[in-house]
């Protein structure tokens, strides 16, 4: 079991659904993907939180076994975002933000921890994103998240970061901006063609479809009787898929396969409660439970021709 290096924001949360609302809860895409890593591999979080975070949440975080010592504390407000779903849940209407002290995140990797193995460099900016890379010692598995944003205006430095990537976690909206490409099966294929071998295209309440080299596979998502918060379900996808593979250590395209699967079924935890409270109270026995109900449901019977 290898561990994994998890950099993104921590944040606070205000968030109204038509489910529920809740104001300064614990998120963030760092907190988010290292929750879900830590139920696969040992994960060491890097991030920033100001001096009004709590040692509650803080605590929390630990009792995970998420190693924190390259989250600093700095003087300000931790970076807060506000903001609301209708029914279409798909859709996050922001109503405010605060970068607070994430405005000045510099992360600095130091110590043994340049040497971990698997690497995932959430959403943010991607001079950031090169910044970790230059400073890990050859890192056997990259995977990168981006937004439209940082496609939209920072697109010759994505670029640059996507060359040393392993593997890219993107939607339909994104690749076609990385690429040109309308149509989603030759996006992925020029987008490999940009530096890295795998790509993960999330589908949303439908699922994820993963690229490799010459293969494609598709996961269906579990389905579910309600959602009550789609927040954080992509980062979650994506902390889940990397600590599974961490986990095996190989990345064949079977383990691989398995990650998506394992990334599906930690994301539909996470969209039944506000924030991160559901993903926070995910244990092994709970999940398995809904791994079996999975294989049920998308089991794929042999059809005669």
């Amino acid at each position: 079991m290898s561990e994994v290096l998890i950099v993104g924001s921590v944040a606070y949360d205000g968030l109204k659904t038509p489910y529920g609302s809740a104001d300064r809860v614990l998120g963030g895409a760092a907190t988010y993907s290292s929750l879900a890593a830590s139920l696969f591999a040992p994960v060491k979080m890097v991030g920033v939180v100001g001096d009004d975070f709590k040692d509650s949440d803080m605590a929390l975080v630990k009792r995970h076994g998420i190693n924190t010592d390259l989250v600093t504390k700095e003087k300000g407000k931790t970076f807060y975002w506000k903001g609301y779903y209708e029914n279409d849940m798909a859709v996050a209407h922001t109503v405010k933000i605060d970068l607070g002290v994430f405005e000045r995140f510099d992360p600095h990797i130091t110590g043994r921890s340049r040497n971990v193995p698997f690497v995932f460099l959430a959403a943010i900016h991607p001079d950031l994103q090169m910044n970790v890379l230059k400073q890990m010692v050859k890192p056997k598995f990259v995977v990168l998240d981006t937004r439209d944003l940082w496609i939209n205006i920072t697109k010759p430095a994505l670029m640059k970061v996507l060359k040393k990537t392993d593997l890219v976690v993107v939607n339909d909206q994104e690749i076609r901006l990385l690429t040109g490409e309308m149509h989603l099966m030759k996006g992925a294929r020029a987008l490999q063609k940009l530096g890295p071998k795998t790509v993960i295209v999330k589908k949303g309440e439908h699922g994820a479809m993963l690229f490799g080299q010459g293969w494609t596979f598709l996961s269906p998502a579990v389905p579910l009787d309600y959602v009550v918060d789609p927040t954080g379900a992509g980062d979650t996808f994506a902390g889940a898929f990397i600590g599974y593979v961490a986990r095996a250590g190989k990345l064949t395209p079977e383990i691989l396969k398995q990650a998506v699967i394992a990334g599906n079924l930690v994301a539909s935890f996470t969209v039944q409660g506000l924030g991160t409270k559901s993903i926070a109270a995910l244990n092994k026995a709970k999940l398995k439970k809904r791994a079996v109900d999975y294989h049920k449901f998308a089991s794929i019977p042999k059809v005669t021709i």
